[in-house]
């Protein structure tokens, strides 16, 4: 029996295979995507994608500097979604004739070299997590400057009937995204200091421990903020997300079912009622519960955009028709909210399933940082990242096939917005940080 001690260059070496497959799977679709729709390939674009290619090289560098035992499946999961992302929407505006600074991919590839840049400087800077549960009221302090933003006269400004962005100049952003980030990180520094009275203290109804009344002010805090976003922004999507995080973090941090079942009660309540009483929210149901209904299908706001990103991945099948050679532009906002289904056309089901089991696997090694971190608030901190990310992806992908209503949510990595991808781009260095530290002290490995 021999005893030898793990080496983290083992994990660097990994994730730098991984990554160069990563950057073979984007520049290929880049390429598909040329010869699908042109037929030649433009070399200055490919030239551009290999830019972002040598900044996640980059950062593969700093990572073997600065976080030596980090995760090494992060990074290459990143950055295979983004590539493909950036793919499909320069397909798109190959279909739609865009060009220069009106194409919406060559956008996407800036933002992903700005997401990058500020994801390294994450890593760089935040040398020790612990140092975040410091600044958790500040970061509560500035989710909720964040949330309310948008409602400001002057810089607000609606979109598709939200009003979750704010304008400054030529300038847009949605703040909400990084509002996520801040409202995880003072989620996971309150629970910690009020989880012994969140979770031991209340009486015993029906097999259920039940909280105390005033145990019960966060949560219904929470409850208002997330109805304060559905009514005042209209965006069933976000509401969704920051009371979801709330609950399982809370689930999390005191092991108690009850809170699940207080948390989805109220947000189950609160919905029933938005829906017979907002148009906006009575309006998604509608087209959910309804959608082929021709007067559904033609109003106004009804379900034609979700009709017809069925029909495209229906057109797509098993394998998909090819890169370049479907017709995801009938679909409206394809690039963004509706990119699971041109990719579903295009790389057909098995595309999709790969494309899932690749979100499988970073939500769960961001789960699997959590359970092995050394402390509460890095465990809880890296559980609620991970939940923002697959519940995004539940709510999108359920949207679109039409297992529940549809939602405002993005798909992380690979829609079109630069807000989104940054904030994205944010938690993945967070999970790199956090993993690091959990690996920090050495290991023994032990071979028979």
């Amino acid at each position: 029996m021999a005893i030898t001690v793990r080496q983290p260059s083992k994990l660097r070496n990994l994730e730098l295979v991984l990554l160069l497959v990563a950057l073979g799977i984007g520049g290929t679709a880049l390429a598909l995507v040329q010869l699908g729709v042109n037929g030649e390939l433009d070399p200055g674009v490919l030239w551009q994608a290999s830019a972002l290619g040598m900044l996640a090289l980059g950062m593969h560098v700093a990572l073997r500097i600065v976080a030596r035992d980090a995760d090494p499946f992060i990074l290459p999961i990143a950055t295979t979604l983004n590539a493909l992302g950036i793919a499909m929407i320069y397909r798109i505006d190959l279909a739609r004739g865009d060009s220069g600074w009106e194409s919406l991919g060559i956008r996407q590839m800036v933002w992903t070299a700005i997401a990058m840049v500020i994801a390294l400087a994450v890593i760089v800077v935040i040398r020790n997590h612990r140092v975040l549960a410091r600044y958790r009221y500040i970061a509560m302090l500035a989710g909720i400057v964040l949330l309310l933003l948008p409602m400001l006269p002057g810089i607000g400004l609606t979109l598709n009937g939200a009003r979750l962005w704010i304008q400054l100049g030529s300038f847009t952003f949605q703040p909400g995204e990084i509002a996520k980030i801040a409202l995880a990180i003072f989620f996971a520094g309150y629970l910690v200091t009020a989880r012994d009275s969140l979770s031991l203290v209340g009486r015993r109804v029906l097999g259920l421990q039940l909280p105390r009344a005033r145990d019960l002010g966060p949560i219904l805090i929470i409850w208002v903020a997330a109805m304060a976003v559905l009514i005042f922004q209209r965006d069933l999507g976000t509401s969704l997300l920051y009371f979801g995080l709330f609950i399982v973090m809370i689930y999390v941090s005191t092991g108690r079912l009850s809170w699940v079942l207080i948390g989805l009660g109220l947000f189950l309540g609160g919905a029933a009622v938005a829906s017979r009483t907002l148009t906006y929210v009575e309006g998604r149901f509608a087209a959910w519960l309804d959608s082929f209904n021709p007067e559904v299908y033609d109003a106004q706001g009804g379900s034609y955009q979700l009709v017809q990103g069925l029909f495209g991945m229906a057109q797509g099948g098993l394998v998909g028709t090819g890169l370049g050679q479907g017709r995801p532009t009938i679909t409206p906002l394809a690039e963004s909210d509706y990119i699971i289904t041109a990719l579903g056309e295009e790389l057909g089901l098995v595309g999709l399933f790969a494309i899932l089991g690749l979100y499988l696997l970073f939500v769960a090694r961001g789960f699997r940082i959590g359970f092995n971190g050394t402390d509460d608030f890095g465990r809880l901190l890296a559980v609620g990242l991970s939940f923002v990310v697959v519940l995004q992806v539940f709510v999108v992908v359920g949207g679109v096939t039409r297992v529940i209503p549809l939602t405002g949510l993005t798909t992380p990595f690979l829609a079109a917005g630069g807000s989104a991808l940054v904030a994205n781009w944010i938690i993945a260095a967070l999970l790199l940080r956090l993993s690091d530290e959990v690996r920090h002290q050495p290991r023994l490995v032990v071979d028979e």
